[in-house]
């Protein structure tokens, strides 16, 4: 019996020791794929480190161009109200750019812009 025991705990050593070396090798795998994804990622991550320090450097200079552009673009382009210039006597056409509204406007048109801009301007609001 004792050789039928020997025999019987050789077989269980055999596949011990070859589900171990099997799951060596899963092991090892599954270590080489994580070895990959951590190359991955730190790649990722150096790219990404790359081209936001290549943006920040091409940033500066697109900064300074659109800041030029802007102050090239007149705010009185931009404003609805007119903004200057005035004669020594204010003709039709200053008055209805002050106003807001065609030179050709008609007197209730030209009332309703005034009582807008007068209500803007009042001291007494807000």
């Amino acid at each position: 019996m004792e050789g039928a025991e020997a025999s019987s705990e050789g077989l269980r050593y055999a596949e011990y020791a070859r589900v171990h070396a099997g799951a060596g090798k899963g092991q090892a795998e599954l270590d080489r794929g994580l070895a990959r994804t951590m190359i991955a990622v730190g790649l990722g991550v150096a790219t990404v480190a790359f081209a936001g320090r290549y943006a920040f450097h091409l940033w500066k200079p697109l900064e300074q161009a659109i800041t030029h552009t802007a102050k090239k673009i007149s705010t009185s382009s931009l404003s609805l109200y007119y903004k200057g210039g005035f004669e020594q006597k204010m003709s039709r056409r200053e008055a209805s750019l002050i106003l807001g509204v065609s030179p050709s406007a008609g007197k209730a048109k030209i009332r309703t812009a005034h009582r807008r801009i007068m209500i803007l301007n009042h001291p007494d609001k807000g």
